[in-house]
C-alpha cells in the first residue's frame, strides 16, 4: 500500500466543516511533494499551448463564454506521475468523505485550470440541487510565493444571502478548497498574473438518488 499524501488530521478537519458549513479552507493543506510537480507541468503546457479555452455548459450547451470564464484548462489523465500522485491523495479523500457521510462517491474528475492576466469567472454553482452529478467540488491551487498584489482570489458566498461573501481564497500553492457543488455559490476574481489551480468534482452513482445535505 503506498504512504498517505494527506494527513488524516487535515481530513478531518475537511469533513467536520463541510458537516458544519458545506465548504472547506485549507492552507498547506496540499504537501509540496504534490503541488509543486504540479506546477512545473501546467506551466510547460501553457509554453507550448497545450490548454484549451474552457467553456460554460455541459453537452449540447457548451459553448465559449468570455465575458463569463476566462481560464484554459487540460483534463488530468494519469499521463505522469505528478497527476497520478494527485488524483491518489483525491482517493483518499473520496474515501474519508465517504466513510464520514455516506456519500457513496465513486468517480472523480479533474482539470488543470491557468487564468492569464486579467481572466476570471464570475459567480455560478458547480451543479444544480437534485442533478445527482457533481456533489463535492475541489480546488487546489499551485502558485508558490502569490504576490500579495495579485489578486485572482476565489469568492465564496453564503448560500442563503448571495450578494454576502463568507471568505476569500488567495491562490497560493498548497491551499485547497472543498465545498457542495449544488449549494456554494462562488466566482474567480480578476487576477494580475498567471494563476494556476486543479478544479476537480467527486460524482455520485446517479441511481442512488436523493441530495447530499450533511448540514441540515
Amino acid at each position: 500500500m503506498s504512504h498517505p499524501h494527506l494527513p488524516p488530521a487535515r481530513l478531518t478537519e475537511l469533513v467536520d466543516a463541510l458537516v458544519e458549513q458545506g465548504w472547506y479552507l485549507g492552507e498547506a493543506f496540499l504537501p509540496e511533494a504534490l503541488h509543486a510537480p504540479l506546477f512545473a507541468e501546467v506551466e510547460a503546457m501553457a509554453a507550448r499551448e497545450a490548454l484549451e479555452a474552457a467553456g460554460v455548459g455541459r453537452g449540447s450547451e457548451h459553448h465559449l463564454r468570455r465575458d463569463i470564464r476566462g481560464d484554459a484548462i487540460r483534463w488530468l489523465d494519469r499521463e505522469s506521475l505528478a497527476q497520478r500522485r494527485y488524483l491518489e491523495a483525491m482517493g483518499e479523500l473520496q474515501q474519508a468523505l465517504n466513510q464520514a457521510l455516506f456519500l457513496g462517491l465513486f468517480e472523480y474528475e479533474a482539470h488543470f485550470a491557468q487564468y492569464p492576466p486579467g481572466a476570471f469567472y464570475k459567480r455560478h454553482l458547480d451543479s444544480f440541487r437534485g442533478r445527482a452529478n457533481r456533489v463535492i467540488s475541489t480546488v487546489g491551487y499551485l502558485n508558490p510565493d502569490w504576490p500579495a498584489d495579485g489578486e485572482g482570489e476565489m469568492v465564496i458566498f453564503d448560500e442563503h444571502d448571495p450578494a454576502r461573501e463568507l471568505t476569500r481564497v488567495r491562490p497560493e500553492a498548497g491551499t485547497f478548497v472543498c465545498f457542495l457543488s449544488d449549494r456554494v455559490p462562488h466566482e474567480v476574481l480578476p487576477t494580475r498574473y498567471p494563476r494556476a489551480s486543479i478544479a476537480g468534482w467527486f460524482r455520485r452513482n446517479a441511481s442512488l438518488g436523493g441530495l447530499v445535505d450533511p448540514s441540515h
